[in-house]
């Protein structure tokens, strides 16, 4: 994009120029809203953009002389900086010259001596005028007021310059006239013109009569940019066929060459070599200087040739490097191709010194591109990732093709901003958790733990259940889950003997927009406890009487009398089972498989055995610590089912030969005895 408009100097504030909107292609409305700014390397900003309409206006009227001096064309040059997205567009604004300035000459008074004895024909240098101006707009012609001794006539020089001479068309007289004043005009072709004058005193000489002449009316010479102060530039030679005085020539830089020249190099006035005096600080490749050389005659005569320098540039200046324009930090999902910085980068040396080759690092997914004259973009040229490298440095490395060459770095500092573009990501897709049964409301169950290498927001994990269902039951009576550390709390007490496994999965989510979400899936064993007694199936007691096993009075060894049957809701070994006789009325009939819970006679029956017996048999698991149920089993020994079943409630066993009744009937009968025993005692007493 570049545009280029004209606009005359001195055009007053205000005034339009274009509409940079229309002109570019703009939308004028969005101006504002892309923060555009218009950058120069002008000291001054001569224009407005508005921001509404795009109308391009003069801020401050252009004076084209003082902007741009002698130079032929003035050109002032704009960029324009558009962002979202960031947007350049060059103007050129071509100032053009009007007739503002009038001719003048370096001098008020300008005095020329010429001999009384010169013929007709001889030719006197006259002064320059000088119009900052351009063009027709600059000094055309001259003329000079009527005299019937001299008149005026135009040359040109080697190089195609033309300056004026006063033609001596007359003999002079000194003793009629000594001097003439005459009046120099200098007219420049704008419309309307514009003139200056300056007066040109002839004096009447009557000596001296040959002015010094050069060898060449243009010398030419070239030295580099760099030459220190004492540089021999050129030696100039002029001839004077007068003789002693009169042919002595001094040598000087005419006064219409400028101040700044004059201070830059030095003439010798006797040997006419011209020297360096100082730095040549010029941006000019090429400088103009008139010499004068004047003879030491009583009435000195003078000519005048041209000195052209031409400034050899050296490779003295580094490329400059400047960020018009950074975006900092970049998302790390820019796309290849996108824009983050634009660089403008000059080199002040002309010619090969002043191109410049630019580059960056290989290994960085950047690159840069050439956008308008002396600019470059910085863009991506592939995926970024803020979870591998956050940040570049990156270094920007311009060189020129001087020789040597110069470089110069600079370093940009991108930072990669972050993304929703990493899901939570757990160690694992599954976890197993062992759980003991009667577990307390409340208790810790286990912590899942999952991370997101995002930051922020988008890296801030929380924990839910996934919705299912555990025996019919929704999930959340069975479990809760921290949404902040993903701790899983039990909302009620296990019962192995109703569930010993089940599953549900923890979904991982982050905070960042759309969010993104994992899960694991949580197996959930139960272990079991011994909190169940073992429970007797057989042999029943109903309603809480004994139960009553009949066999053979004369049942022989190894009977099986029943078989204790029982079962434990438990599992592994709080479910094992062991059998033991507990309390037996004859430990010596009976015995019991621990095993088995077998119930045998340990030997026959004999006809003295009591007919009932009763025994109390322990069923045991093997827990820890362990439960315990008991049954008391009612043994009858008869050889058929009775209609009526004796009473078990008592301990079946023999009475006590020593029991209260027999020790109160022997008490009885041994008083009894001694009663008798003493009558007859008595009685035998009586007899004797």
């Amino acid at each position: 994009g570049q545009v280029v408009y004209s606009i005359a100097e001195e055009t007053e504030r205000g005034a339009s120029v274009g509409n940079v909107a229309k002109d570019l292609g703009i939308d004028a409305a969005t101006l504002s809203a892309r923060k555009f700014r218009m950058i120069t390397g002008s000291s001054k900003q001569y224009f407005n953009i508005n921001a509404s309409t795009g109308a391009l206006t003069v801020n401050e009227p252009i004076d084209r002389e003082q902007l741009c001096e002698l130079k032929s064309a003035c050109f002032l040059n704009y960029e324009l900086v558009l962002e979202n997205p960031l947007e350049l567009y060059r103007m050129e604004f071509k100032v053009l010259d009007i007739n503002d300035n009038s001719p003048s000459f370096p001098l008020s008074e300008y005095h020329i001596n010429v001999p009384e004895f010169l013929s007709p024909g001889a030719r006197f240098t006259l002064p320059n005028a000088q119009d900052l101006d351009e063009g027709t707009n600059s000094v055309q012609n001259y003329t000079l007021s009527s005299d019937e001794h001299f008149d005026l006539e135009m040359q040109t020089r080697g190089d195609g310059s033309k300056y004026p001479e006063l033609v001596l068309k007359k003999a002079l007289d000194r003793e009629q006239q000594a001097a003439h004043r005459l009046i120099l005009t200098a007219k420049d072709g704008g419309e309307p013109p514009k003139s200056g004058d300056v007066p040109v005193i002839v004096t009447v000489l009557d000596t001296n009569d040959n002015a010094p002449a050069f060898e060449h009316s243009v010398y030419r010479a070239s030295i580099l940019e760099n030459s220190p102060s004492g540089t021999l530039v050129v030696q100039v030679h002029a001839t004077d066929l007068d003789e002693g005085p009169n042919g002595e020539i001094r040598y000087s830089f005419s006064n219409t060459t400028s101040a700044d020249l004059q201070r830059m190099f030095l003439i010798h006035p006797h040997t006419g070599e011209v020297t360096v005096n100082g730095v040549l600080a010029v941006q000019r490749p090429l400088l103009e200087m008139l010499i004068e050389a004047r003879d030491n005659g009583a009435f000195g005569m003078s000519s005048t040739a041209k000195l052209l320098v031409e400034i050899t540039d050296v490779n003295n200046h580094g490329p400059e490097i400047t960020i018009t324009s950074l975006s900092s930090p970049i998302p790390e999902d820019a796309a290849p191709g996108t824009v983050i910085a634009l660089l403008s980068i000059l080199d002040k040396d002309p010619g090969e010194n002043g191109k410049v080759t630019c580059q960056i690092p290989d290994n960085l997914p950047f690159q840069l591109k050439p956008s308008l004259e002396n600019y470059y973009s910085l863009v991506t040229s592939g995926l970024l990732d803020r979870e591998l490298i956050d940040e570049y440095n990156i270094t920007i490395t311009a060189t020129d093709l001087g020789s040597p060459p110069i470089t110069t770095q600079k370093t940009l500092w991108v930072q990669i901003s972050d993304v929703n573009d990493n899901p939570p990501v757990f160690t694992a897709n599954t976890s197993d958790v062992f759980v003991e049964e009667n577990n307390p409301l409340g208790a810790f169950l286990y912590q899942v733990s999952a991370s997101d290498p995002d930051m922020g927001e988008n890296g801030r994990v929380s924990y839910t259940l996934r919705n299912s269902t555990i025996a019919g039951s929704p999930l959340a009576s069975f479990l809760s889950v921290s949404s902040a550390n993903g701790s899983i709390y039990a909302n009620r007490a296990f019962d192995f003997e109703q569930l010993t496994s089940f599953y549900f999965q923890v979904e991982a989510k982050d905070n960042g927009s759309p969010a993104l979400s994992a899960a694991i899936t949580v197996n959930v064993y139960i272990s079991d406890q011994n909190d169940n007694a073992p429970a007797i199936l057989y042999p029943t007691s109903p309603n809480g009487s004994i139960a009553v096993e009949v066999v053979p009075r004369l049942a022989d060894e190894d009977y099986l009398v029943t078989k204790v049957v029982a079962e434990d809701e438990d599992n592994a070994e709080n479910a094992w089972l062991s059998y033991h006789l507990a309390q037996s009325s004859d430990s010596t009939l009976f015995r019991l498989s621990p095993h088995s819970g077998e119930l045998r006679t340990t030997r026959s029956m004999r006809s003295t055995d009591f007919l009932k017996h009763k025994v109390v048999v322990v069923v045991r698991d093997h827990g820890d610590p362990p439960l315990s149920s008991t049954v008391t089993v009612g043994i009858l020994l008869a050889d058929t089912l009775p209609q009526v079943l004796p009473d078990f409630d008592d301990s079946g066993e023999p009475p006590p030969l020593l029991n209260a009744t027999n020790i109160y009937l022997i008490v009885s009968l041994a008083c009894v005895s001694f009663i008798f025993a003493t009558f007859l005692f008595f009685l035998a007493i009586v007899r004797l």
